[in-house]
């Protein structure tokens, strides 16, 4: 049986109340108008595909809970009204609600028009169901299992459909019996080497207010991979640091008072493609003096570690203590002061989709409903498609104008010249 992740049930736990709410998103620009049946198409495979389940919970304590099928989804939501470029992100902003892993469809697929005659696609995930390569492998399987729309599903040269090849464990009582003793067992033995060697207390659990200057904006910038490279390996970095330098500028523009910024690092552990959170944590300290280069050997000396289970205890016990507890024992992990995801090299099966070319794709976490800020004020995520790198920022902190005079800033302190997305 497919069970969550101690990392599946730190987002499930989101959509509770507890911590940030946090969505992810994609984001294919096509060049022309797409049809709504290849539309429907796309949502079908989805829907029948890796993202259409849903959590659901042990009958035996200490067992964790489970992925159960789930064929139910949000509609094809697809806009009225052509869109202007500037009118992107807020209509991409609005697409987290009503996303709920565990009671309710965990995903969306919609589209708009543009004014230009291009299509923008986006598709709105819960954490719980899929990181950011996950949700991209998602999208990939879909692409790779449409038939022609002019195909006979009931010739015998058609292909299988594709929920038929899925399978799924049976769940049973048995099988929550063996997971909640392996857990116990993990649990008990971790949890009697920690008290050996003490526990330090967990931190505080209030909640901070949102204040007027903790406001969520974004923005999407593309960069020509070769120029990108070529600067980075001009001051001694790869395209990975020479992205973590400038995340960590932009904050400085808007006024970071520090000496030096906390940088989280998500790390895919994943070692083959699959839609799951398959994924750790490590961190690195910037400073105002730091470069490219100091920054490449900062990062490789950062991934050969990673961020450590709460207090010391087995991080499996947050999966059997009741939420509150879970969520008291991890509250703020992974969290710094930036957050900087390099999601990496994107499939070319994603630059078709159908007939039509797509010629800009971006991923990115969206946080709907916010109320709780984290301490994250920046979060940037970098992907590769062709020749072209895509930035998505999203700002914690600050004003719109101010965020974005302050990316320009960096951008330009550092040498790589943005076009809009």
């Amino acid at each position: 049986m497919d069970r969550l992740t101690v990392v599946d049930e730190i987002f499930l736990r989101t959509h509770r109340g507890m911590g940030t709410p946090i969505a992810l998103q994609g984001l294919w620009r096509i060049t022309d108008a797409m049809e709504p049946t290849l539309l429907q198409a796309i949502h079908e495979q989805l829907r029948v595909g890796a993202l259409g389940r849903r959590v659901i919970r042990p009958r035996v304590p200490g067992a964790r809970r489970a992925w159960q099928p789930n064929t139910r989804a949000h509609s094809l939501d697809i806009a009225a009204d052509p869109l202007p470029e500037r009118g992107i992100l807020p209509w991409a902003d609005a697409l987290g609600t009503d996303l709920d892993p565990e009671f309710a469809p965990g995903w969306r697929l919609s589209a708009t028009p543009l004014h230009d005659g291009g299509t923008v696609v986006a598709l709105t995930c819960s954490h719980a169901l899929a990181d950011a390569r996950g949700l991209i492998h998602a999208v990939s399987a879909a692409l790779a299992e449409l038939r022609p729309l002019d195909a006979d599903p009931t010739s015998s040269d058609a292909p299988d459909a594709p929920h038929s090849r899925i399978e799924y464990g049976c769940r049973t009582k048995t099988s929550d019996w063996s997971d909640a003793i392996s857990q116990w067992t993990t649990i008990i033995t971790g949890t009697a080497r920690a008290l050996r060697q003490g526990i330090p207390r967990p931190p505080a659990t209030t909640t901070p207010a949102p204040t007027a200057d903790r406001l969520v904006h974004s923005t999407l910038l593309t960069f020509d991979a070769a120029t990108w490279d070529h600067t980075a390996a001009t001051a001694g970095g790869t395209a990975n640091s020479l992205f973590i330098h400038l995340v960590a500028k932009v904050l400085w523009e808007t006024g970071f008072p520090g000496e030096r910024i906390a940088a989280s690092l998500p790390v895919d552990t994943r070692d083959e493609p699959r839609v799951d959170n398959d994924l750790a944590v490590t961190e690195i300290t910037v400073s105002r003096a730091d470069t490219p280069a100091t920054i490449r050997e900062k990062a490789r000396a950062a991934y050969q570690r990673r961020m450590s289970s709460p207090a010391g205890l087995p991080e499996e016990i947050l999966q059997v203590v009741p939420d509150r507890w879970a969520y008291a024992l991890s509250k703020g992990a992974g969290e710094r002061d930036i957050l900087c995801s390099n999601i990496g090299t994107l499939p070319d099966s994603l630059r078709t989709v159908g007939t039509h070319h797509c010629d800009r794709v971006a991923a990115r976490a969206i946080h709907p409903g916010i109320t709780t800020f984290p301490r994250t004020r920046l979060s940037g995520y970098l992907s590769r498609l062709g020749d072209t790198y895509t930035l998505a920022l999203v700002s914690l902190a600050g004003e719109p104008e101010a965020f974005s005079a302050a990316t320009d800033r960096a951008c330009k302190a550092l040498g790589v010249r943005p076009t809009p997305w």
